[in-house]
């Protein structure tokens, strides 16, 4: 597998072509305190090799306004989250220009190796960047973003909403304050599994 390019760099028409259908590598390891589950990447992500690659995706932004990372990250430093205990995934691999060219058939398959691959890594988190894909991937119809009662591959699951630039229905303050209640969550979740194991 190649490298990973570090510095920024903008994909020509060309390269954002020949991306779709690509794969992006996950960005895991074994247990984590959140793993970021986007729907799949788009052909700007799947160009330059770099998840919520596109400029006006606010992944980024509310990560930081969130307080997961201590200042903004550009996606080309996404394997900086490692280090700080947060990891990347998608439900579908495959790129495509737009989330609404996956099929049920697609999100629902994707599902099913999101939860085996949640299953191995076990993270203590799940946060999953979009309520409309999670309801089809997963049959649940009625899902809300927030807290969720079940799990998923066994894990904590928090629903987000889409950090894209086309949901218009989250301004980025917004999505700040939910990655932030994400994170209090987990903080405090993190604790208490401390003093019970002491």
């Amino acid at each position: 597998m190649a490298k990973q390019q570090t510095e920024s760099w903008i994909p020509t028409r060309q390269q954002l072509l020949a991306a779709q259908d690509t794969t992006i590598p996950d960005l895991l390891r074994p247990g984590l305190a959140v793993v970021f589950v986007g729907i799949n990447p788009g052909l700007y992500s799947a160009a330059i090799q770099h998840h919520f690659g596109r400029p006006g995706n606010r992944f980024w932004p509310a990560l930081h306004l969130g307080g997961f990372t201590p200042r903004l990250f550009t996606p080309f430093e996404e394997r900086d989250l490692l280090d700080l205990d947060y990891g990347i995934t998608n439900i579908v691999a495959r790129a495509s220009a737009a989330a609404d060219e996956l099929t049920t058939d697609e999100l629902r398959a994707g599902g099913r190796v999101l939860e085996r691959k949640l299953r191995r890594f076990q993270p203590r988190c799940v946060a999953l960047l979009g309520v409309g894909a999670y309801r089809g991937a997963f049959q649940k119809p009625k899902a809300k973003v927030g807290p969720q009662t079940e799990t998923l591959g066994g894990r904590r699951l928090w629903i987000l909403p889409n950090p894209s630039g086309l949901n218009a229905h989250y301004q980025l303050a917004a999505l700040g304050k939910m990655f932030a209640q994400l994170r209090a969550a987990v903080t405090a979740n993190d604790k208490t599994d401390e003093r019970e194991s002491t």
